[in-house]
């Protein structure tokens, strides 16, 4: 198992509780978290982007 595999597990893990969560929400509110579930996840893998230096 890689570190990548780790932190895709890790994430599987915390993400699919909290799915279930709002899934159980009214309408409303189940777009409001998953835009934010949608924008944390954004961040995440944006933040794999950042140029960085060789020395």
């Amino acid at each position: 198992m890689t570190p990548d595999d780790d932190i895709a597990t890790a994430l599987d893990d915390a993400l699919m509780p909290r799915l279930r969560v709002i899934e159980d929400q009214p309408l409303a509110s189940r777009a409001e978290a998953y835009t934010q579930v949608h924008d944390e996840l954004r961040q995440l893998l944006e933040g794999g982007d950042v140029p960085r230096t060789h020395g």
